[in-house]
């Protein structure tokens, strides 16, 4: 579980969040929106333990990001980014075994038990026939696939993604927000990722976390459609957000067109 406690966030002198208090629980999938630059992505940073808080706390499973050790950090969360991995000669298995890195001994060798989680952690994304091949090799959504695997192999409670979808078309967006969903259900995880594309939000993820500065609202997604918190932040001159069909729409002159 990831817990927020009277969290304060500041990037520079601008504060992006503050005093928020909100709880993530295991198996759920939860989609972290808002408009660019509102610290998606430095709230997960301070979640994984590579940003400080201003204020508050962050406590992963009950214990504080702050307290962890970097080996107890990387037994309890771990975190994919937008970083595109094209090395020639990588293998594909090779990559997710670096998930392995904080349980191998001092010289890193895997052991058998090791090599299992790696090939199970494959499987899970549906990428067992691909473990030979380089990630030069590989499109954007089998990369991201990849590593997505190189997470589940560290065994963490908690993951989280930014902006995971980003180089994704439509169908590798949904068919991977769908994996997301379902490795959350049935490994027990705290999956947390964020993303610009609200459409995918609101059809594949069981909660919403939404940072509309200073504040972060977290609720199931069914009650942050209703709550009105979308409309508030998504509707401007040009669009608007219909709770009733979930649409985004554009104003156009006389016509309006759904997105």
């Amino acid at each position: 579980m990831i817990r927020l406690e009277n969290l304060t966030l500041a990037y520079g002198s601008r504060t992006l969040i503050r005093d928020v208090t909100a709880a993530m629980p295991r198996g759920r999938l939860t989609a972290l929106v808002g408009r660019n630059g509102t610290g998606k992505s430095t709230l997960l940073r301070a979640i994984a333990g590579l940003g400080e808080a201003a204020a508050g706390r962050i406590l992963l499973d009950g214990r504080a990001v702050e307290s962890l050790s970097p080996a107890e950090t990387a037994a309890t969360v771990a975190l994919v980014t937008t970083d595109k991995v094209r090395i020639a000669d990588l293998r594909c298995r090779d990559v997710v075994a670096l998930g392995r890195a904080p349980y191998t001994n001092w010289i890193g060798r895997m052991q058998a038990a090791d090599r299992e989680i790696v090939e199970r952690s494959l499987a899970l994304v549906g990428m067992e026939d691909y473990a030979d091949k380089t990630m030069d090799r590989m499109s954007d959504g089998e990369c991201q696939r990849i590593m997505i695997a190189r997470a589940l192999a560290q065994q963490t409670p908690v993951m989280l993604l930014d902006e995971p979808t980003a180089f994704l078309d439509m169908p590798n967006r949904y068919e991977l927000c769908t994996l997301l969903r379902r490795l959350a259900r049935e490994e027990n995880k705290c999956v947390l990722f964020s993303t610009h594309e609200l459409d995918l939000a609101l059809a594949l993820c069981d909660d919403i976390a939404l940072i509309s500065p200073p504040d972060l609202r977290h609720m199931p997604t069914d009650e942050m459609v209703r709550s009105g918190c979308i409309e508030r932040l998504f509707t401007g001159d040009i669009v608007a957000f219909d709770p009733a069909t979930r649409n985004i729409i554009v104003r156009d002159g006389n016509n309006d067109r759904t997105s």
